[in-house]
Formats: structure tokens, sequence, C-alpha cells
């Protein structure tokens, strides 16, 4: 008797289902698509309405031919690919490549649970081409961006040089902000706050110059400034001119999409995007939970709907009524709705497949990313259907009372009832953004006793760096790349060397500013946010209407080619000119030049091929080497990975990762280094505290 043959992307996602169904299905497994466009070639007829040619890659030969014979022992197919345009489109590639006269059944499901999987099965559809056409079309336009630009970036930086609709833009936002940092010239302010006491010998609160009691601003710019208005408030008396207090309620955060869950599990667990989705595909794809066997813990996890279905709802709730009591659970349940063009509504957000399986219960048979992501997607969502955080927040405004009213201001937060941060440890991660600390019992009127006035130098900070979890929400909110692309992105655009991560932050290489600036020289409407924006949701009117994926890439490369063609005769006029270094050969005496290799920049001699001479090109720090004075240099390892080390090497081996600070340490003169954030470590002693200039 023939089985019922069901085709998956993954092993572990066979397993899973194997486990579901029992008997009488044979599981396979495609490893992903099993046709693509050719790699020796643009694999694209312009000519002929951009019919794509599609090849088996041939380390996928011998799989097609497997499940060729197993289709045709089949007493019928069934196509469980993922629930997505990629999904479906590996489903309509199977189907191409293995002919079967046997019938193809589409089977779409959210999470791999018996209800869900079992539903899918007994309502089985056809192939959607509207969706398959989509992921075609995006497919064939990144193929001719990325194969007709690529032979322009050859010529003029370096061979092996890719281009992208997207990663193009990608990098692009990285180093216009860079180039804004370089810009930037830090301004120096000062701030003062003073310290009370309502009575010697009790608690002490803090409290921040803000201006005058009759409007006034103060702009406060130098130290001699600050030490005038120190003086003048050292004199003052105090009291308390007005008392606040508001309360204040605060909703939790809906249940996580792709983006939002590759952004915090950056914040919180320090996750790659890339990886990040790695450890969510095996939660979604089943792992094996004790006697329940293989178990998918999570719902598909490339979305961009907050949705959740009203079954899971009715569940979460009825959870945190017996957990946390009946006032935890607000009167109606939540219902998220994300109004972006391009949502696709039919999924679900991420979240728990059963919300009975508690972190703690499972943790034994998770490896640590495991537990821990899955630890973030189930306190979000349970989190996402409780009662609202309330607080007390209590604002002081004290007066200073000498030739000049001062005004000066501090303000407290108070949770009076926790709602859904009870659901966090101590509520610390939440909490702590809505305020922190008590004062004393005050009022209206109270004289205050100062303890102290406490001048504080400053300088205005730069935009901050793009890391992994803010260029993901950029390129959200920016329309740029839809959820399945976020991840691979960011891949390459480091793979490809054009940025790197330094402390979490990234950096556009100099093969990355090069690569830029070329393309915005030559397709300033290609590499271009709102273009790119645009040209995403005429993808998803593919999708979504009839309109056909040919007219859609027509009218992107009737301008496009125009562009190129500007391009290719621009470039034979230009010639990028190398950076002299103004040194010379010690072999030949001819000049030294700064080139762009694989690996970044480097010095070679200008008389190359019969001149071979090159050293390393490096970045130099403006600071001295802790064990022997030399300055230190920016440097990059084998495994492509910043570092910084002493000029002097290998005589002097002193390294760190971490970037050292100009100014030393304020305990032992040792080397501070750029620590987290804002915050500044020693590499001599213990000493860990604030970075107090701008760097």
């Amino acid at each position: 008797m023939s089985k019922k043959l069901v085709i998956v992307e993954s092993p572990a996602k066979a397993r899973t289902l194997g486990k579901i169904l029992g008997k009488g299905y044979t599981l396979k497994a495609s490893l992903g698509h099993v046709r693509d466009l050719p790699r020796s070639q643009i694999g694209v007829d312009i000519e002929n309405g951009f019919t794509p040619k599609y090849v088996v890659p041939r380390a996928k030969t011998k799989l097609v031919n497997e499940l060729k014979r197993d289709a045709k022992n089949a007493s019928v197919i069934y196509l469980a690919t993922d629930p997505d345009r990629e999904g479906e489109a590996i489903a309509w590639h199977l189907a191409e490549v293995m002919k079967s006269d046997q019938p193809y059944q589409r089977v779409v499901f959210h999470e791999i649970t018996e209800d869900a999987v079992k539903h899918a099965f007994q309502h089985p559809r056809s192939l959607d081409m509207q969706l398959i056409d989509a992921q075609q079309a995006r497919r064939i336009l990144d193929r001719l961006v990325g194969y007709k630009i690529s032979p322009l970036l050859w010529q003029k930086v370096r061979k092996g040089l890719s281009a992208g609709r997207v990663q193009s833009v990608a990098v692009k936002i990285i180093a216009d902000r860079e180039r804004e940092i370089q810009a930037f010239v830090p301004v120096e302010y000062w701030t003062i706050e003073a310290e009370f006491t309502k009575k010697k010998g009790k608690a002490a609160f803090r409290a921040t110059l803000i201006g005058l009691t009759d409007g006034g601003k103060l702009a406060i710019h130098t130290k001699d400034e600050s030490a005038k208005i120190r003086d003048a408030l050292e004199k003052a008396n105090y009291s308390v001119l007005d008392i606040k207090t508001k309360k204040a309620t605060r909703q939790p955060a809906p249940p996580f999409i792709t983006s939002t869950l590759q952004q915090e599990a950056w914040r919180k667990l320090r996750f790659t995007a890339r990886q990040t989705m790695a450890v969510a595909q095996q939660l979604y794809e089943g792992l094996p939970i004790g006697n329940e066997g293989s178990v998918g813990l999570i719902t598909y996890m490339r979305t961009d709907s907050t949705r959740v279905a009203q079954p899971a709802v009715a569940e979460v709730r009825e959870f945190i009524r017996k957990k946390y009591g009946s006032q935890f659970v607000p009167p109606h349940a939540r219902a998220f709705t994300r109004r972006a063009k391009g949502a696709q509504e039919a999924h679900e957000a991420i979240r728990p497949t059963g919300v009975q399986r508690e972190p703690s219960l499972i943790k034994k048979y998770l490896n640590t990313n495991q537990f821990r992501l899955y630890d973030l997607i189930w306190k979000r969502m349970v989190a996402s259907q409780m009662a609202a955080a309330q607080f007390d927040n209590t604002t002081v405004e004290i007066e200073a009372n000498n030739h000049t009213a001062y005004l000066l201001r501090t303000s407290a937060s108070v949770n009076t009832f926790p709602g859904f941060i009870a659901l966090y440890s101590e509520g610390k991660d939440e909490a702590e953004e809505e305020g922190k600390g008590s004062l004393p019992l005050l009022k209206k009127g109270d004289k205050l006793e100062l303890l102290g006035v406490f001048p504080e130098q400053r300088f205005t900070q730069p935009p901050s760096r793009y890391t992994e979890a803010t260029l993901v929400k950029t390129l959200e909110q920016n329309g740029i790349g839809r959820p399945s692309t976020y991840a691979p992105t960011i891949s390459t655009i480091q793979d490809r060397e054009y940025v790197t991560k330094d402390n979490g932050s990234f950096q556009p290489t100099e093969l990355g500013f090069a690569v830029n600036d070329l393309l915005i020289q030559y397709f300033p409407d290609i590499i271009n946010i709102k273009f790119t924006a645009g040209m995403e949701n005429e993808l998803d009117d593919i999708a979504s209407t009839e309109r056909r994926w040919s007219s859609v890439i027509q009218d992107f490369y009737t301008p496009f080619d125009k562009d190129l063609q500007k391009a290719v005769k621009l470039a034979e006029k230009v010639k990028l000119e190398d950076e002299q270094t103004g040194e010379s050969c010690p072999q030949c005496g001819k000049p030294l030049l700064v080139k762009t290799g694989r690996f970044g920049k480097f010095i070679a001699c200008s008389g190359y091929p019969d001149c071979k001479h090159t050293k390393s090109f490096q970045v130099k720090l403006g600071v001295n080497c802790p064990e022997c004075g030399k300055e230190l240099v920016q440097r990059r390892s084998k495994k492509k990975r910043t570092f910084y080390g002493c000029s002097g090497y290998p005589d002097c081996k002193f390294a760190t990762y971490l970037k050292p600070l100009p100014q030393p340490c304020p305990q032992c003169g040792g080397l501070l280094t750029h620590y987290r954030g804002k915050q500044a470590k020693c590499t001599k002693c213990e000493y860990k505290g604030k970075i107090e200039t701008a760097g």
C-alpha cells in the first residue's frame, strides 16, 4: 500500500510532523530550495518578459532524484513548507521538479501542534500563484540589480564585490550615520545638581537646576559660568515651590513580530538577528520535551502581524487568572493591529504554542539559547494580556532664593500596582524605565537644607551608531525589506566586509564607503530609501492583487537600464585615485599608496608588479600602549573581528577588544577602554564608570 508523501524543508520539522501524523505518511526534507537561478550567468531572459531560467544545483541533484522516486510511489503528495512567500515558492519548485502524476496538496499551518497540523491536512489547498509570483519577482529583481551593478564595482573598486537592492541601502544608512558622527563637533555644557535634606540627619535627595522661576532658561557653556551659579546656589535659601503627583499607567507591549523579536533579543540577550532567527527556527520546528516527544514550542517566526488567535488569547487570560489573580486580567482581551502596508494579517504574532509550557518547566529540555529566547517570547505574550501597571509620578519644584530665583526639579515614580510587571523578575527591566527611587514626605512651602552643589561638565553627543536592534528598527520603519530579509541583509553586509561591528555597533569599512559612494554617484535613484520602500510595496501588490510580476519588473528595469548605460560610460572616463601616503618604498624608492583589498586597506608600492612590497595599514588611535608607551592601532583578527594592539608588535603583544579612550583611569591612571554604552573600564584596575567626555 502506497503511503502519503509529505515534504517539508528541514529534518527537524519532518520529525515533529511525523510524530503528529503517525503511520501512513512518509516524511521527507527538501533542505530548502531545490531550484534557483544559475550562479554562472544572470539566468533572466530580459528580452522575453524577464523569464527566469531555473536550474537544480548540483548539490541537490541526488536529493531531487530521491524525491521523484518517492513521488511516483505515493498516493498523494503534501507540500508542507513554511507559510510565507518563500515557503510557497519552495512548494512550487518541488512540484515543478518532481512532475508527478499524483495530486499535489498544499498544507499550511502557523504552529506545529497536533490541532493545527491535523486541521491543515483536513483542509488542503492548491498552490497560491500570486504568492509565488511575488517571490519570483523579488528574486529576479535582486538578480538584475546584483548581476548588472556588480561588474561595475569590480572595475572601479575590486573583484568579487556585490551590490544588492536592499543590502546597498542598508550600507548607505550606516555610512550616512557615520559621516554625521565624523562631522559632529562636540559642544561643552554644564549641568548642576544640588543635594538636599528636609531635616538634618534625614534622607537626602538630589534635584537638577532647570532654569529660573520666572520661566527663564539657563545655558551654561563654561566652567566659569557654572562656578558663578554654584556660588549663588551655595548662598541661597531653599523651599518647596510646587508638588504635583499624577497617576500614570503603562500598557504592555504587543506580542512579538519578526523585527521586534530581533530588536529585543539583541537588547536583552545580545543575540544577532541571524542567531535569533536560527534559534527561533528550532523552537518552531520542534524539540523533544519529555513525555510529549518532539513539540513545536512557538508559532511561525517570520511575520509582521501582531494578531493572535482567539483561542490562544482565551488560554493566556485564564492562565493569568489562575496564577496571578483576577485583578491582573483586564476586563477585555487586548487586540493588537498593524496598519502598515504589506502586513500579512493572515499570520499570527510570534507566541508560545501552549502557555502551560512555562519556561521554568521545560528549561531542562532546552539549551541555554533556546531557553533564553523562549523565555523572552513566552513572557512577552503573557504580559500582552495582563493588566496595565500603575504608577504615582511625583514632580517636586524647588526655589533657590538669592538675588536671582533659580528653579530646580526632581521627580520620582512609585509603582502602586505591578500589573504585567509582576511577570518579570522583580520587575526590574520594565519598572526602571518609568523612574525609580522615592522622595521624603514633602509639602509646598517646606524649607530645605542644602548639603552640596555639584556642577558637571558634559558635551553634546553625536548620533549613536546603529546596532542590530536599531538597524532592524530603521529598516522596518522605512519599509526596507520584509521579515524574512532583515537577518540575511545584516549578515551579507558584514560578510562582504562593507561594515564591521565594534562593541555591538556597526561602522562602515573603507571598502563600504567606497562602494556606497560609487553607487550613490551612479545610481542615486536605486540606492534610495524611498525608492526601495516603494518597490517593496509594489512587490506586495503582486501577492495581494492581480498585478502581473513582469510589469512590475519592467517598470523598474526601464529607468534602471538607462542609469546603467550612463554609469558604464562615466566609469570609463573616471578613475578612482589611490590615496598617497607621503612615504617611499624601502625597496625601490617609488611612492607608497593606500589600496583597498579583500581585508580592507593596505599599503603597497606604486611600482607593482615590478615591486611587490606591501605592509599593513594601521588606523592610529592617538592613545599610548600601557605596557611600552608606543601608539595603539586598530587591527583586524583572522576571524574579521576588530581589536586594538600595540604598534610595536611583535616586541610588545598588548591587545584588547575594547576600544581605548584618550582619558586615563581616574583611579589608577591606567588605560581606560570603552566598555558598554557610555561606560568605561580600566585595563589595569577594577574601575568601571561613566565616560566623562564625548569621543
